[in-house]
């Protein structure tokens, strides 16, 4: 039965997603997993899009993306708009694409919204006019986050509840399309799940909480190591464009604007990169259609992949 079964996946089309916190080691499995099923890897991770944010981002290694095509890493540059509905269509028609002469696709990433792009949609949301955009990033640099969270928990709690409450970029657009349509972001959420064309496999890496608090500090004094000061000193001009409003950029910028010391700087890139690793974990764990591993559980997850 179990031969007759693995006979069939290979007719079937699908899309196995490897899903978990930051630091977690979703790359390493990935592609492991890719060379495994001789596929390319989509990235779904929405910081690793940018050109410019090589380490800070936590992209695979150039010796990973020489051994595995990539998809959706360092597409874009940080002064590009880019959102999610974008996404899905690109995804989308990539995957069709790659299904053409592979029936196993790698997804990995950690960015739940664009994930979700993928295997659920996300109805077509207008686009914002330059002016309300400027208005509302002038009211933001003015008012500070604090008057941009009450803004946006006020006008949709949903995704505020859903969201990096710390990271202006996304609350930014929630009030951007607010203003522009006189509806929640929320609202543009498909209420009916897209039918997709291949089946859907969702890996989920986690492991016991201080081990993983350890690889994200391990972490970021590895990025540190590498340049990241470095990096951000070179995007200082676009401090306040929303590709940068994201942990490990936005605190630097406070260092180099005199806000605070380096080594604060540091401490807080730890402690908000273990704040976005619990709530991403929040986000994951509403699916009940996630299947949960140890990072060092990959017998284990070959062997449900070939099950399913």
């Amino acid at each position: 039965m179990t031969i007759l079964k693995n006979l069939m996946n290979l007719n079937t089309r699908r899309v196995i997603f490897i899903i978990g916190p930051t630091a977690i080691g979703k790359t390493n499995l990935s592609i492991k997993l890719a060379k495994e099923f001789n596929s390319e890897i989509i990235s779904c991770d929405s910081r690793q899009f940018y050109k410019e944010l090589r380490i800070g981002s936590a992209p695979p290694s150039k010796k990973a993306l020489s051994e595995v095509k990539h998809h959706f890493i360092h597409h874009l540059s940080v002064v590009e708009d880019y959102n999610v509905g974008k996404f899905e269509l690109e995804a989308i028609e990539l995957i069709t694409e790659l299904h053409k002469t592979n029936n196993t696709i790698i997804v990995v990433g950690g960015s739940g919204l664009y994930i979700d792009a993928i295997c659920k949609g996300f109805d077509a949301i207008p686009e914002i006019s330059r002016q309300i955009r400027e208005e509302i990033t002038s009211k933001y640099k003015s008012k500070g986050l604090d008057w941009l969270q009450r803004k946006v928990k006020d006008i949709d709690p949903e995704m505020y509840e859903n969201y990096d409450t710390k990271n202006p970029q996304r609350l930014l657009r929630i009030l951007e399309v607010f203003e522009e349509t006189g509806e929640k972001l929320s609202s543009f959420k498909s209420n009916t799940i897209k039918k997709r064309p291949f089946e859907i496999i969702k890996i989920g890496l986690n492991t016991e909480r201080d081990a993983l608090y350890k690889h994200i500090n391990k972490r970021v004094d590895i990025m540190m190591e590498q340049g990241l000061i470095e990096e951000v000193k070179s995007l200082l001009e676009f401090q306040h464009n929303n590709a940068l409003q994201t942990v490990g950029y936005k605190e630097l910028f406070d260092f180099l604007n005199n806000k605070c010391t380096l080594e604060k700087a540091v401490e807080n890139i730890k402690r908000n990169t273990r704040r976005f690793a619990k709530r991403q974990l929040t986000w994951f764990r509403k699916d009940k259609n996630i299947h949960w591993f140890e990072p060092t559980q990959e017998i284990e997850i070959k062997k449900l992949i070939s099950e399913l």
